[in-house]
């Protein structure tokens, strides 16, 4: 849990605090339960759809596993301070641990080293871009992470071309669905209002204003 908490006041566009506000936690929080649970429940769709990619091609089933990278890249877009990506990485992966999963506790292993992939990319843009670029770079850290760290624990005894297949299909998938993905799920979540305490939601009315004026 952070820390640093400031007033819940909006930040200014110049000298923007890198500390973590009240409403950031809650936000940050809430949305990482939520997808928690969507973790959760995408282990119903991912078990057929992986059986039937590696049948095609063994060590593709991580094609399949960008969901599960989901929360740290959405509440990163949103909070944009440091650890956001982690920390909803490893609150969502223990909501799906609590849920009951056939992982385990090795979930919140998963989570870690998961969150840990997207973070670094964003302390390397110093936590001040989150254009769809830098995004989608995350999410295939985020995917790299999440290929390397399976084929060490689930899968040590197989080859390495079907590790390497696992990987570069799970960088693939972290960059879509983690990346892109993200990206749209936060555009479609400012254009409700929501988020209107936050960067994401007031570039959204810049943008809205400035079409309307075109």
């Amino acid at each position: 849990m952070p820390a640093t908490m400031q007033s819940t006041a909006p930040s200014t566009t110049t000298g923007r605090s890198l500390r973590w506000r009240v409403v950031d936690i809650v936000v940050a929080s809430v949305l990482a339960v939520a997808i928690g649970v969507v973790f959760k429940l995408w282990e119903f769709g991912y078990e057929p759809l992986s059986t039937v990619s590696a049948l095609v091609l063994p060590g593709s089933q991580s094609l399949f596993g960008g969901v599960w990278l989901l929360a740290g890249p959405v509440v990163a877009i949103i909070v944009r301070k440091p650890g956001a990506a982690l920390y909803a990485e490893i609150v969502a992966a223990s909501v799906e641990a609590l849920l009951g999963t056939q992982w385990g506790w090795l979930t919140l292993e998963a989570g870690l080293v998961q969150g840990l992939g997207a973070e670094l990319v964003l302390a390397l843009f110093l936590y001040r871009a989150y254009r769809l670029p830098v995004v989608v770079l995350a999410g295939a850290a985020a995917g790299l992470a999440m290929g390397l760290n399976d084929t060490v624990l689930w899968y040590p005894g197989l080859d390495a071309g079907f590790k390497v297949v696992y990987v570069v299909c799970g960088i693939v998938s972290g960059a879509v669905i983690a990346g892109a993905g993200s990206w749209l799920v936060v555009r479609a979540l400012a254009a409700t209002g929501v988020l209107s305490q936050f960067a994401a939601g007031r570039e959204h009315t810049k943008r809205s204003s400035a079409a309307s004026r075109a």
